[in-house]
């Protein structure tokens, strides 16, 4: 079965349907060299992530999910 995202307007859907949005990662940065790393070097670390995710098929909403890397299996 391919990945499900679970919407929070239209429900879950095919993975399809997404625009991945990459890790979700803050926003306040100190320096100019935090906000390179913030930018261009994920964690891309195993286990939960929250990400970013766009429903480009459908309500056309941005949202954040919290997936396991390792399994794809999503909160």
């Amino acid at each position: 079965m391919a990945l499900q995202v679970p919407c929070p307007h239209c429900g879950p859907r095919s993975y399809t349907e997404f625009v991945f949005g990459g890790e979700e990662r803050p926003i306040e940065v100190a320096d100019a060299e935090a906000d390179f790393a913030r930018v261009f070097l994920p964690r891309n670390a195993a286990g939960l992530q929250p990400e970013r995710w766009f429903h480009a098929l459908g309500c056309r909403t941005w949202f954040t999910v919290a997936r396991d890397t390792t399994t794809n299996a999503i909160d």
